[in-house]
């Protein structure tokens, strides 16, 4: 019997497959389950487990694949030819591992770092040489099933082999297996592709283990673990799941969810207790909101700070901004990269940022476009300003904004300028020139009136 020669946990993940149910260029394991690629989430999990190691075995798009995967720390290994799972594994190079390996598919997003640790745990428990992990579903549908006799595992029988008393148990081969590593070094070169695919198939290696008396366990899993992405359809529902479990997560931890169903947040985003989350929110990336905060409907936050009792409104849309504590951001505001809104500042409907910092009670109620610019605090800025930033060189420009200024309605400030403390700026003007703290600015065209100039009848028809 092989003997296990460390303690060293090495995972093996099989992402080479065309995924040609998707219907998609892209790679499978590319595909995003709740904003992420499903390939990095069996990474993270492997990590998190204490994984040692992670092997990745590529070959459809592997360009692509090791973008991906690398700078997260694993190595690749090319399957050049698709002939088989266990065809896979051995292009792994097993025999250069040392302790436990465990080998799991690339397109299994739902698993948990626990997860990997149970069955290592229950695997050194029962002293095993191989095992598989299983789950019962209640449709089994084209997944191996798991026969037994008196509770020990026999086979597993792929489901296009079967007979009609196999196909009606319920218990199935998750794709996992954890095995010592001498065992692999072994009884891989010895599996066959008799078959009608000519295929060399991981499976067999049970039969192999159990011939010659290893100890070979089923680990029953819960059945989450079984769920594997093949078409877009099921991808969809572990997008569905994740989110389900992230929301439930953000419960537990004191966060308030009017509709948990409808909660769109991916798992690397942090929110405090006492949040209110409204329905159709969407959160993702880094982003960090933290306690009394409120969120209404139809907001997307990405890669965003937010403080404390902050209020963003309905619609709202953010993206790698920042915001203090007790700001109020919309309905329909639009904050773009590298804009930070300080304490107490008010940002309302209908005005977009973009590189802004906005200064503490300031304020810009309404349809105002601010880009590269320095706002003072307590700034009151007017419905429809404007800062013209990018200048006819094609090259921006900025505009800084001392503190306690009024800029009225309508004011366009052409870049680069700079506009004192407590500075006023009259409605409709468009400024040129820097404006002194504490000075008037007004730069319109004079009104002129010419009286009797409307002809008779003109602005309204005759009426009988």
């Amino acid at each position: 019997m092989p003997e296990n020669n460390s303690d060293k946990l090495t995972v093996i993940a099989l992402a080479a497959g065309k995924g040609t149910r998707m219907k998609s260029p892209l790679p499978k394991v590319l595909h995003p389950v709740a904003g992420r690629p499903m390939i990095e989430k069996v990474i993270q999990a492997s990590k998190q487990a204490g994984a040692a190691e992670i092997r990745v075995v590529v070959g459809h798009g592997q360009a692509l694949v090791r973008q991906v995967v690398e700078p997260m720390g694993v190595a690749t290994y090319p399957q050049e030819e698709q002939l088989g799972t266990a065809h896979a594994v051995r292009c792994a190079k097993p025999e250069t591992i040392e302790g436990l390996v465990i080998i799991m598919n690339g397109d299994h997003p739902l698993i948990e770092a626990s997860d990997i640790k149970d069955f290592v745990r229950i695997f050194r428990d029962e002293r095993c040489d191989l095992a598989v992990v299983t789950a019962e579903v209640k449709n089994p549908g084209d997944f191996g099933r798991i026969i037994r006799h008196k509770g020990d595992l026999m086979a597993i029988v792929e489901a296009k082999d079967a007979s009609a008393d196999a196909l009606r148990i319920r218990e199935i081969n998750t794709g996992i297996y954890i095995a010592k590593s001498s065992v692999l070094a072994e009884y891989l070169p010895k599996i066959q592709d008799n078959n009608a695919k000519k295929e060399f198939y991981i499976t067999d290696l049970i039969s192999l283990c159990i011939q010659d008396q290893c100890k070979v366990q089923a680990i029953k899993a819960s059945e989450k673990v079984a769920v594997g992405v093949n078409t877009q359809a099921e991808l969809a529902r572990a997008t569905k799941m994740l989110f389900k479990r992230k929301a439930l997560r953000l419960m537990e931890e004191g966060v308030l969810m009017i509709d948990p169903r409808t909660a769109y947040i991916e798992e690397s985003v942090e929110i405090g207790p006492g949040t209110v989350i409204y329905p159709n929110v969407f959160i993702r990336g880094r982003s960090k909101i933290g306690s009394f905060s409120v969120i209404e409907s139809n907001a997307f936050i990405s890669d965003s700070q937010i403080g404390d009792s902050v209020q963003v409104r309905g619609g709202s849309y953010l993206e790698s901004t920042k915001l203090h504590n007790k700001v109020t951001v919309g309905p329909y505001a639009r904050l773009r990269p590298e804009t930070e809104i300080f304490e107490e500042a008010h940002v309302g409907n209908f005005v977009e940022m973009k590189k802004v910092k906005f200064g503490k009670k300031s304020k810009a109620g309404h349809l105002t476009y601010l880009g590269d610019a320095e706002i003072g605090e307590e700034v009151n800025i007017g419905c429809g300003t404007i800062t013209c930033n990018y200048a006819a060189d094609k090259k921006k420009y900025k505009t800084k904004i001392g503190d306690r200024v009024f800029v009225g309605s309508d004011t366009q400030f052409v870049a680069p300028i700079v506009i004192g403390d407590d500075a006023l700026i009259g409605s409709g003007s468009t400024i040129t020139k820097d404006v002194p703290a504490k000075a008037l600015a007004v730069a319109r065209g004079k009104q002129f009136i010419k009286e009797n100039y409307t002809p008779k009848g003109s602005s309204e028809s005759s009426q009988e």
